[in-house]
């Protein structure tokens, strides 16, 4: 069986209500992912721990560690952690995966 296969059957075809939520899940969650590696890429190169990454944004380390394992990130918590980083634009490119535009 093939993965499309396995969707259809478990999920719904393509162009399902099912369907259409079951990816749109998938995509919000490969977001907060790659969100989550490049402030913690940034914070590496910058020679921060969590912890200290979390005093310049005003939270514990477990959100910053949050955060960082895409554990669905408000959307004013990266603000604040992209900012905290010295973050001067609206995007962050991400390599291979493309760039994240903030505001």
């Amino acid at each position: 069986m093939t993965q499309e296969q396995m969707l259809d059957q478990y999920i719904g075809e393509k162009g399902t209500p099912e369907r259409e939520e079951y990816e749109a899940e998938v995509r919000k969650a490969l977001d907060d992912y790659r969100i989550g590696e490049a402030i913690k890429a940034e914070r590496k190169r910058q020679g921060l721990t969590q912890e200290q990454l979390g005093e310049r944004m005003g939270v514990r380390k477990a959100q910053v560690s949050k955060i960082e394992n895409g554990k669905s990130p408000a959307y004013s918590s990266i603000l604040r952690a992209f900012k905290a980083l010295g973050a001067k634009t609206a995007s962050i490119d991400l390599g291979e995966m493309g760039k994240v535009a903030l505001w």
